[in-house]
């Protein structure tokens, strides 16, 4: 361990986090001669064994397309299959099987919202997002203005990087139709306070939906104690597989809904002179889904909800914590949002050097971090910064991760001195 070294607190030590790491097999080897440290979490999280193994069984015993199978396979498939939508309906405290929609991502699931809620807009309605949300967040809404004649309005951000509640408290109002905010920032780590938005733009009867991408991997959410009418992840950042999505919907909402697609399943009956839509949630499902995926996504669910969660998110803030003590071995290094409520995800710029460089130089010993805009342009102009570099932790890190990212930071900075 580095000269940075310091002794592991009591919530670092009742968590274990090395018996953790030898779940996930990706973070064992070396990357340019160096030990892996993986630090791009908030991009793509890694994959423990009970989801490498789950889809590897689904593939090897029970490959099958679902639903309508008059043979074994078909109904172990579909028994997976759905059996995975309930993991994802009891993850989310979502009332029923029926609200959990299965998408390829985060970014599907809006668009799907966005089509959705067409008919419901006019021109001089507003749809509310904030100056911190995802790309994903903010151009499924300027499409859907420009067709229907309404405007994108952003909530501003404070310097700190949390979310200015007197401009919130001033854009709200008898033409918001729409709320999309985020519940994590990728950027600035800022945990929203999402209950008390909502709770305000229901009295206007304001329609809210939530991304919960970056905060699904942190913490389990409660959709019905949140009273949103829309909440949306991706299972890649939840230590699950690329290629799906979930979107919880309010039933009623989601029957108002048209189809987002037309093909197989989403049907109950197709003529050429009518065709009629099938019931919830298969109404949003066409063509054949991501069976694997969605196995994969309930194993890594049930693998987090056999671990300690709480000492799980102490050890994540231990790691944050530390970091932020490090920032001053670092001349120059300032980090980007300072919220008080936040996950472990740093973004930061240092005096002199280009963020690109940072990360190059940072995989040359081994250390993966993110750099660049982050998909949050508007944010990047915000802070009047092209880019920063970007070190996302998840529980499996340690602290002599951390140390070791900032003695990598402190021999580039040398170089460049």
């Amino acid at each position: 361990m580095s000269d940075l070294s310091v002794a592991n607190n009591t919530a670092t030590k009742a968590f274990d986090v090395e018996a953790i790491r030898r779940d996930f097999p990706i973070l064992a080897q070396e990357i340019n001669g160096k030990p892996l440290v993986y630090l791009d979490n908030g991009a793509s999280a890694q994959k423990p064994l009970a989801v490498l193994d789950a889809m590897d069984r689904y593939y090897r015993e029970m490959h099958s397309n679902v639903h309508r199978g008059a043979h074994t396979l078909g109904d172990r498939a579909t028994a997976a299959f759905e059996g995975a939508r309930e993991v994802v309906r009891d993850f989310l405290n979502a009332p029923s099987t029926k609200e959990i929609i299965w998408t390829r991502g985060t970014t599907e699931a809006i668009n799907l919202v966005a089509n959705g809620l067409a008919p419901r807009l006019k021109a001089g309605d507003e749809i509310l997002v904030s100056h911190m949300e995802h790309h994903a967040n903010i151009v499924p809404w300027q499409m859907l203005a420009e067709r229907t004649g309404a405007k994108v309005v952003p909530v501003q951000v404070t310097p700190e990087g949390e979310l200015d509640l007197d401009s919130f408290n001033s854009l709200l109002t008898e033409r918001t139709r729409i709320l999309a905010v985020t519940h994590v920032s990728n950027v600035l780590g800022t945990v929203n306070p999402i209950a008390p938005l909502i709770e305000q733009a229901k009295k206007l009867g304001v329609i809210t939906l939530i991304d919960g991408a970056q905060a699904v991997p942190h913490f389990k959410p409660d959709v019905q104690a949140l009273g949103c009418d829309f909440y949306v992840f991706s299972s890649h950042k939840l230590f699950g597989p690329t290629g799906i999505g979930v979107l919880y919907g309010r039933a009623q909402l989601l029957e108002e809904m048209p189809p987002y697609q037309g093909g197989g399943e989403m049907i109950e009956r197709v003529s050429f002179e009518r065709t009629t839509w099938n019931v919830l949630p298969y109404k949003f499902e066409a063509g054949t889904p991501a069976i694997a995926e969605a196995v994969g996504l309930a194993a890594a669910i049930n693998y987090l909800d056999g671990l300690d969660r709480k000492a799980m998110e102490a050890a994540e803030n231990t790691l944050l914590v530390r970091a932020n003590e490090l920032i001053e071995t670092v001349p120059g290094m300032e980090v980007i949002g300072t919220a008080r409520h936040k996950v472990p995800v740093m973004s930061f710029k240092i005096a002199g050097l280009h963020p690109s460089d940072i990360g190059t130089l940072l995989d040359q010993q081994g250390i993966a971090i993110r750099t660049g805009h982050h998909c949050a342009m508007p944010l990047m102009n915000f802070y009047g910064v092209p880019g920063t570099a970007r070190a996302s932790f998840a529980f499996y890190n340690t602290l002599e991760e951390v140390e070791k990212l900032f003695t990598g930071l402190q021999k580039i900075q040398r170089l460049f001195t």
